[in-house]
C-alpha cells in the first residue's frame, strides 16, 4: 500500500511539473519567475549550507527553469526545415544544447548526494591478506622509478605479506631484439639497469616476451607470475604514502564481493593550464572535481570505477574476468564495467595517498586526454553501458555519465561558432527576439551556473570547466571522429612526464587558438558595424554579439594556456617539517628540513648556530630518522648549492647525491611518506568564490592572459626579459 501511495505521489508531482513547464505565460512573467528562482537559489545557499533539504529545494526549482527552457527551445526556436541553410546549423546547435542539458541531469543524478568520507576498517592480525604491488613501466627514467618503487617498499604493512613488482615493458625481449641496433642496445641497457635497481632496493623485476595489449597486457603478465590475494596498481610516477594499504585493505575483509577500492590521484605539479595561468596554489585543479565529488557520487550508486592507478583489486574478481580487459585503450574503466556487470562491488576512499605527476606541456596534456576520450568512445562502441546486461539502472546512468561526457568537444565547438553564423552570414539559426533570449536563455544560464555551484562548490570555480573543455575540444573532436569511424584504430600512447622548457614559447600545437581568436575579434568588429548599419536589429545583434564576446574571453584565456612558461625544474617541491642534522666537513649541525623534492631539500639551521662560508658544491651528509622501520640507513649524501643567512638562521639549499639504491628509499621516505601533507594542500585550495566573484575573477584572468598570449606570439616576453637583464649604463658626464 505504501509503495502505491509513493507511486501515486510521484505521478501527481510529475503532472504538476509538466503543467508548470508548459504553462503559457508572457515573457515578462517568465522573466520575473526566473529571477525569483535565481534569488531563491542564492538565498538558500547564502543562509544555509548547500546540503540536505536546502540543496534539494534549490536543485529542484533550478531543474524546473531548465526544463521550461528546453520546452521553449524545442517548440519555438528551431528554424523551419524548409530553410535548410538556417535549419541545419540551427538543429546542430539545438543538439549541442540538449546534450548539455542531458549531461546536467546525469550530473544531478550522480552527485545529488555524494557518499561521505569513509573510515577505514581495522585489519585483524590473523586475517591479513597478501598483496602484490604492481608498478607498470614503459619508458620512464630509472630515477623516477626508483622513487616510486622505494615509496611502495615503505608501505606500512607486514613485510612478509606484500611484494613490490616493477613490470617493465621497456625491456621486453621484443624491445631487446628489435632490428634497430641503437634502440635494441638502449632496451638491453635499460633492462640491466632496472634489474640492478630492483635487486638493490628489494623489489622484484619482471618483463615479458612481447609488448602485447599495452598496459593491460603488462598487468596480466604480472598476475600470471604472482599469487597475492590482492593486487595494487601504481603508475610509474605515482608514489604512495605509507598508510595506503592500512586505509584500503580492510574493506575487502568486510565484503567478499568487493573487487575494487579506488583512491584519488593527487598531483604535486600543475597541469599546463594551472602552470601557464599561475593558478596551481590557490584554485582547485581539474582532477579535484572528479576525485572530490564525482567519484563520491558514483560510489553512492556502487559505480566508482578503476582509474588505472592508486587502487586495490581482488585477484579472485580479476580471475573471473580473465584479468585486466585490453579491448580498449582505457583498460581501467573497461575492467570495472565488466566486473560491475558480473555483480561485483566497488568502493571509493576519498583520501589522497599517492603523489603523481601531470603532463607539463600542453601537447602532452592533449595526448593524454585524447587517449582518455578515445578509450571511453571505444567502451561506448564495444560495450554500450546503457544496454550492458548485469548492471543496475543506477550503474547504467553512472557509466552513461562517464562515457558520454567525452562528447563535449561537439557541444563546445558548436557554442563557439554559432554566433558567427549570424554575424558573418546573417543566418538565423535561433528563432527568437532579443527579449525572448533575455527572458529564457539568460535565466537558464544563470540557473545553470548556480546549479553547478551547488553540485561542485569548492571543487570547481565558475567558467573553469568551460575553459578546460575549450582548450581540449580543438584536438579531441577529430580524435573522437576518428575512433567513432574506426573504433579499433587507437593505440595506447604513454604520456610524457617530467618535461622541462628552457624558454617560454607558444606550444607547437597552439597556433590554431590564435587563428580562432582573430576570427572572434573580427566577429566583434562586425557586431559594432552591424549595430551602426542595422538599427532595426539592435536587440538580436546585441545578444549575438554578447555571446561572441563571451567566447572571445574564453579564447583569450586559452591563449595564455598554450603560451608555455619556462619550466626548468624537473622535480617539484613539497612542504616538509622533519628534524635531523646536517654534517659538513665533519661537523654536525642540528637542522630542520623545511621543504624538498626528488632532487633536493632546503635545510634550516637553528638561529643560534653559526656556520662558516662554504664553496658551492661542498659535500655533506643529511641525517634524519626515516618513518619506515625497514630502511637500514639514515644518512643521505648531499651537496650544498647555496646558503641564505637571516635572523631565523641559515638556510641551506641542498642537492641530493644518491650513490646506492637505499638512498632512494630515504628520499622517498622524506618526500612521500605522509598523506596528511597532500590533504592539507588540497584543503588550502578548496574555497568557493561564488558565481559572481568567480565570474569577475575569471574575466580579470582572461584579459590578462589574452595580453600575455599575444606577447608570446610576437616574442615580446623575450625582449622584456632581455631588457631587464641588460646592465644599466652610467650617464656620460659632459665637461
Amino acid at each position: 500500500m505504501r509503495k502505491a501511495w509513493i507511486a501515486a505521489l510521484w505521478a501527481i508531482s510529475s503532472l504538476v511539473v509538466v503543467f508548470l513547464i508548459t504553462l503559457p505565460i508572457s515573457l515578462q512573467a517568465h522573466l520575473i519567475a526566473g529571477c525569483i528562482v535565481v534569488v531563491a537559489m542564492i538565498l538558500l545557499k547564502t543562509f544555509g549550507p548547500p546540503v540536505g533539504m536546502p540543496r534539494t529545494i534549490a536543485l529542484a526549482i533550478g531543474t524546473a527553469v531548465v526544463l521550461r527552457y528546453v520546452y521553449w527551445r524545442t517548440t519555438s526556436t528551431i528554424p523551419p526545415i524548409t530553410q535548410l541553410e538556417d535549419f541545419i546549423p540551427g538543429f546542430m546547435l539545438y543538439l549541442a544544447e540538449m546534450y548539455s542539458v542531458f549531461m546536467l541531469f546525469l550530473s544531478l543524478f550522480v552527485v545529488s548526494a555524494p557518499m561521505p568520507v569513509r573510515t577505514a576498517p581495522a585489519i585483524p592480525a590473523d586475517q591479513i591478506p597478501t598483496v602484490d604491488v604492481f608498478i607498470p613501466s614503459y619508458n620512464e627514467d630509472a630515477s623516477l622509478l626508483a622513487s616510486t618503487v622505494s615509496a611502495a617498499l615503505s608501505l606500512d604493512y607486514p613485510a612478509d605479506k606484500f611484494t613490490v613488482w616493477l613490470l617493465d615493458d621497456g625491456g621486453t625481449d621484443q624491445k631487446c631484439e628489435q632490428d634497430d641496433p641503437d634502440q635494441a642496445a638502449a632496451a638491453i641497457a635499460r633492462r640491466a639497469e632496472l634489474q640492478q635497481l630492483c635487486a638493490g632496493l628489494g623489489a622484484r623485476y619482471l618483463t615479458r616476451a612481447r609488448n602485447e595489449h599495452a598496459k593491460a597486457g603488462n598487468l596480466n603478465n604480472g598476475l600470471a607470475h604472482s599469487t597475492g590475494d590482492l593486487v595494487v596498481v601504481f603508475d610509474a610516477d605515482h608514489a604512495p604514502t605509507r598508510d595506503f594499504l592500512t586505509n584500503t585493505v580492510g574493506y575487502f575483509l568486510e565484503d567478499e564481493n568487493l573487487f575494487l577500492v579506488q583512491t584519488p590521484h593527487f598531483f604535486i605539479n600543475p597541469d599546463p593550464l594551472e602552470r601557464n595561468l599561475g593558478t596551481f596554489d590557490f584554485m582547485p585543479s581539474e582532477n579535484e572535481m572528479f576525485y572530490g565529488i564525482i567519484q563520491r557520487g558514483l560510489d553512492k550508486w556502487d559505480a566508482a570505477f578503476f582509474c588505472g592507478s592508486a587502487a586495490v583489486l581482488s585477484r579472485r574478481a580479476l580471475g573471473e574476468s580473465n584479468g585486466f580487459s585490453g579491448v580498449t585503450i582505457t583498460e581501467d574503466c573497461e575492467t570495472a564495467l565488466e566486473l560491475h556487470s558480473r555483480g561485483w562491488h566497488s568502493i571509493y576512499v576519498d583520501k589522497p595517498m599517492i603523489a603523481g605527476l601531470q603532463p607539463d606541456s600542453y601537447a602532452s596534456f592533449i595526448v593524454q586526454r585524447s587517449r582518455w576520450a578515445q578509450g571511453m568512445m571505444q567502451i561506448l562502441r564495444f560495450h554500450f553501458p546503457p544496454g550492458k546486461r548485469g548492471l543496475t539502472l543506477a550503474q547504467r546512468l553512472c557509466y552513461c555519465s562517464s562515457t558520454f561526457f567525452w562528447l563535449f568537444p561537439y557541444s563546445r565547438l558548436m557554442f563557439l561558432i554559432s554566433p558567427l553564423f549570424y554575424l558573418f552570414f546573417s543566418l538565423e539559426i535561433f528563432n527568437a527576439s532579443g527579449a525572448e533570449f533575455l527572458a529564457y536563455t539568460t535565466t537558464y544560464m544563470l540557473v545553470n551556473l548556480l546549479m553547478q555551484n551547488y553540485l561542485y562548490g569548492r571543487y570547481r570555480w565558475p567558467w573553469v570547466s568551460e575553459l578546460y573543455e575549450y582548450i581540449q575540444s580543438i584536438y579531441l573532436f577529430p580524435a573522437l571522429v576518428s575512433v567513432l569511424a574506426n573504433p579499433r584504430k587507437p593505440t595506447f600512447k604513454v604520456t610524457a612526464k617530467g618535461e622541462h622548457m628552457d624558454e617560454g614559447h607558444v606550444s607547437e600545437i597552439g597556433p590554431p587558438f590564435f587563428i580562432i581568436f582573430g576570427i572572434l575579434v573580427l566577429g566583434v568588429v562586425l557586431t559594432i558595424w552591424r549595430l551602426l548599419t542595422e538599427p532595426f536589429n539592435h536587440d538580436v545583434i546585441i545578444v549575438v554579439g554578447g555571446w561572441n564576446l563571451l567566447n572571445l574571453l574564453l579564447a583569450g584565456c586559452a591563449l595564455g594556456v598554450v603560451s608555455e612558461r619556462r619550466n626548468r625544474r624537473r622535480t617539484h617541491r613539497v612542504d616538509l617539517l622533519r628534524r635531523g642534522e646536517i654534517v659538513i666537513n665533519g661537523v654536525a649541525y642540528p637542522a630542520a628540513i623545511e621543504d624538498g623534492s626528488l632532487g633536493g631539500a632546503r635545510v634550516r639551521l637553528a638561529a643560534n648556530v653559526t656556520v662558516p662560508e662554504f664553496e658551492r658544491g661542498t659535500v655533506g651528509l643529511l641525517r634524519f630518522r626515516p618513518l619506515a622501520t625497514n630502511i637500514p640507513i639514515d644518512v643521505l649524501p648531499v651537496a650544498i648549492r647555496n646558503v641564505e643567512r637571516g635572523a631565523e638562521g641559515a638556510l641551506l639549499g641542498c642537492q641530493f647525491h644518491p650513490d646506492q639504491p637505499l638512498h632512494y628509499r630515504l628520499i622517498a621516505d622524506l618526500i612521500f611518506a605522509n598523506s596528511n601533507e597532500w590533504q592539507k594542500f588540497l584543503d588550502s585550495r578548496r574555497n568557493n568564490p561564488g558565481v559572481l566573484m568567480g565570474t569577475i575573477r575569471f574575466v580579470r584572468v582572461a584579459i590578462f592572459q589574452t595580453g600575455r598570449g599575444l606577447s608570446y606570439l610576437v616574442n615580446l616576453h623575450k625582449l622584456w626579459r632581455e631588457r631587464r637583464r641588460r646592465p644599466v649604463l652610467a650617464p656620460v658626464k659632459r665637461g
